[in-house]
């Protein structure tokens, strides 16, 4: 301050530093400043130095623990940086708050910021005892160190983290100061209430709740005055009166606790003599921080990926993070336990989690996208030699960190509803033999880009030959039959209508081949029970999710995750691919044949329908079943300890050998699949299919007009005045410029009034690693790379 500084603020400076001497001399031990050397520090240079400090103190938000829910409301885990609930005061026990005022500030409401008369004690005391005995802090200046330090280590702050805890004279100021903003903005409850919030406990335990429920397994309202008083004595040192690991200590610190109280007159002395004689009583529950040890590690983890991949919850990944760790949150997801038991008890029962094989099943409800179950035979952590691993192979490599597997026939499903849509007649038979040549240039390519080239031999997984139709060639899986399906409906529709179900195909230049029938691309079980579960809904497609709906940590809503779905084929398309894909599960099928697929509830048959694949090297097995309320994914793969795929013939797998022979998704996943529902089937309804409409099934064809490069509303009424009605999907990259249409769904021919799908272009995409490969990637780029024209790689079965 200046020389003009009035002579009764100097005064009140002068007042302040007479206590903050005797607080520096009771606290900070070598730097004691005695009253009469006050003169020489220079009292004007000391009221500057209060005068700069804030007159205010913001204590921010308190770090408070995130809980992740199933779908009933039962704990899956918590994400903490600090172990903390918050809870108000009048939610934490009265014999609570006695016992801490007692132990640490008898006087708290009788005075201010500082308790002269408490300090001026604990002074006189500590120097006849030569060293601190008694603590000379009120709880509000014990209030703001700790606060200080929450913030530094929330900041990551070393420089702050230091400051906050070091043995200064500017640093008692600073808190004396903060102590005073603190007592003239709140109430003293208030302060009470957060101070009993912010205190650590030991162990891990930020706050009393979290401290009520780790020690003693009960909330802080109902906290004793035996569990209260060892709470109060663990503030002074929560690593030193520990009581999990120094008991004695604990026990001798609580009783110090209840003698205070029994002086004070909050209990009688009887009382305390008597709790001094108990037991700790301990029922110590341990805190569960992250997925490790969740009760869905997996499904836990791809809830926390697709969280921190919401640009809602913060502008960055890092600020995402933070929130779900130290937000306090609510996460309700839409997990369903009891699925999720069954789940998990299946793919440890047929892959054990040192087999040098993956098993995983994934379970979407139709109609919601809700992610029901993910479970996989890698159990989550970080021992190699047991089979753990922190890879989720159930999720895409966008939200995960696996590349999947080829997914084998299983693609066949999507050339099925193609051909539908375009009016190709399910009755369409095909000459087939167990093995057959095609000429690439054969099939159709997307509209402007190069056509194929060579030739293309595909074998059938048994010695099947003779003519039938698609739902003789679906159900006995026929790789030569779909061959020669693909012919008719093109690459490029097939192609699409996968992506608009979900199906991760960003690369044209080696994912749209005529061998895309029988499964080109590697897939992850969720993409696939996604993209199923679309023809369970009558050919709506709805984006897979794992949240419901979040609360932060006063129980407000501040985000629901609704539903995102679109109708991506007609749903006579979908009937007719349900009617087909039936042939599997029922009579006929080998799926009901080997006698594990069919879904019974009260003796009664639940219509199901489903689709095998396996491919042709034998690294992975897939059996994908669906019902009109949930469609689930099963994959066998075969990958050794690092993840890389290895083939599944010749593996000791759950203890049995497996001969190349055994590899089919009917024989192999089936089971698994099978093994994952039947627990489960007597919640599901009996529901059925919607027939299939017979104009559909005998197909009429009508050629579709090419409206690429097209205004929207120039497609729109060229394709109404060809009969078809028309609907609008998402943008995609292509050549066209911004705004103009890219293509059409399906886009050669369609049933008559079909309903034509419109892809916006968003321009030409850029140059960009191949999520699978890693090379560049030149967009539109065309050709024939290695692996395409060779045998095909679906193997049926």
């Amino acid at each position: 301050m200046s020389a003009q500084v009035p002579p009764s603020r100097v005064l009140s400076h002068l007042g302040v530093m007479a206590v903050l001497a005797v607080v520096l001399g009771v606290v900070v031990a070598g730097i004691a400043i005695p009253f009469a050397g006050i003169a020489g520090i220079g009292a004007r240079q000391v009221a500057k130095t209060v005068d700069d400090l804030p007159a205010a103190f913001d204590t921010g938000t308190l770090p408070q623990t995130t809980r992740i829910l199933d779908a009933d409301g039962n704990l899956i885990t918590t994400l903490y940086d600090q172990n903390r609930v918050y809870r108000p005061l009048d939610q934490i026990s009265r014999n609570m708050t006695q016992a801490i005022v007692s132990i640490e500030d008898y006087r708290f409401y009788q005075h201010g910021a500082i308790d002269l008369k408490g300090t001026l004690r604990a002074f006189v005391t500590n120097q006849a005892n030569s060293g601190t005995v008694q603590g000379g802090s009120s709880i509000t200046q014990q209030l703001v160190k700790q606060t200080l330090l929450t913030q530094a280590e929330e900041s990551g702050d070393k420089a702050a983290m230091k400051a906050a805890t070091a043995d200064t004279y500017s640093r008692k100021l600073k808190e004396l100061r903060y102590a005073i903003a603190l007592e003239q903005a709140h109430s003293k409850d208030w302060i009470l209430e957060r101070y009993l919030n912010t205190a650590y406990f030991g162990d891990g335990a930020y706050g009393v709740q979290a401290a009520a429920r780790h020690y003693f397994d009960v909330n802080s309202n109902q906290l004793t005055v035996k569990q209260s008083a060892l709470l109060a004595g663990l503030v002074k040192n929560p690593t030193g009166y520990d009581p999990t690991n120094f008991p004695d200590a604990a026990i001798a610190r609580r009783n110090v606790v209840l003698d205070r109280e029994a002086q004070l007159h909050v209990i009688s002395s009887d009382e305390a003599d008597a709790l001094k004689q108990k037991k700790l009583g301990l029922n110590v529950q341990s805190s569960q921080n992250g997925c490790v040890n969740s009760t869905a590690a997996f499904f836990c983890d791809y809830v926390v990926n697709y969280l921190e991949q919401d640009s809602a919850l913060g502008s960055t990944v890092d600020a995402r993070k933070k929130l779900l760790t130290s937000g306090g949150l609510t996460i309700k997801t839409t997990l369903e336990m009891s699925n999720q038991k069954a789940a998990a008890t299946s793919v440890a029962n047929h892959v054990h989690a040192t087999d040098n094989a993956i098993g995983a099943v994934a379970e979407v409800q139709p109609g919601t996208g809700d992610v029901l179950a993910l479970a996989q035979s890698r159990p989550m952590g970080t021992d190699t030699k047991k089979g753990q691993t922190y890879i989720n192979y159930t999720i895409p490599q966008e939200v995960g960190n696996a590349p999947g597997f080829q997914a084998g026939s299983t693609f066949k499903a999507f050339v099925l509803a193609t051909a539908i849509t375009q009016g190709i007649p399910l009755t369409t038979t095909f000459s087939n033999q167990p093995t057959m040549t095609f000429n690439q240039s054969l099939y159709a390519n997307c509209p402007g880009s190069p056509p194929f080239v060579g030739t293309w031999r595909v074998g059938n997984s048994t010695i099947l030959k003779g003519t039938m139709n698609a739902y003789v060639g679906t159900r006995e899986s026929v790789n030569t039959y779909f061959a020669q399906l693909e012919q008719k409906t093109g690459v490029c529709d097939p192609y699409n209508l996968a992506k608009s179900m979900g199906v991760e195909l960003t690369d044209p230049s080696v994912e749209r081949y005529p061998t895309f029938t029988l499964g080109v691309d590697n897939v992850s079980p969720l993409e696939m029970a996604g993209a199923y579960a679309t023809f369970g809904a009558r050919g709506e497609y709805c984006t897979p999710h794992p949240v419901s709906e979040i609360l932060d940590s006063a129980g407000n809503s501040i985000k629901t995750y609704s539903p995102e779905c679109n109708q991506v084929m007609p749903e006579t398309t979908a009937d007719a691919v349900n009617d087909v894909l039936r042939g599997v599960q029922e009579p006929g099928g080998f799926g009901y044949q080997l006698g594990h697929t069919e879904l019974t509830k009260d003796g009664q048959t639940i219509p199901s329908a489903g689709k095998t694949g396996t491919t042709q090297d034998g690294k992975s097995v897939w059996f994908m079943g669906y019902t009109p309320q949930i469609a689930t994914a099963a994959m066998i793969a075969g990958a050794n300890e690092k993840g890389q795929p290895v083939p599944l013939g010749g593996q000791t797998i759950a203890g049995n050998y497996v001969s190349g022979s055994q590899v089919t998704g009917s024989g192999f996943a089936g089971p698994m699949w099978a093994d994952a529902m039947h627990p489960i089937q007597n919640s599901l309804k009996i529901e059925d299919f919607t027939k299939p409409d017979p104009t559909v099934v005998k197909g009429v064809q009508m050629p579709i007009p090419s409206v690429g490069g097209m205004s929207v509303s120039e497609a729109t009424s060229t394709l109404e005045a060809a009969g078809f009605t028309v609907t609008t999907g998402s943008q995609v990259t292509s050549s066209y410029s911004a705004g103009k249409v890219a293509y059409s769904y399906p886009s050669h021919q369609a049933a008559s009034g079909a309903s034509i799908m419109l892809y916006i272009s968003s321009g030409p995409a850029k140059h960009k690693k191949h999520k699978k490969s890693g090379r560049t990637l030149t967009p539109g780029g065309v050709g024939n790379p290695a692996g395409h024209g060779s045998p095909g790689r679906g193997r049926g079965r």
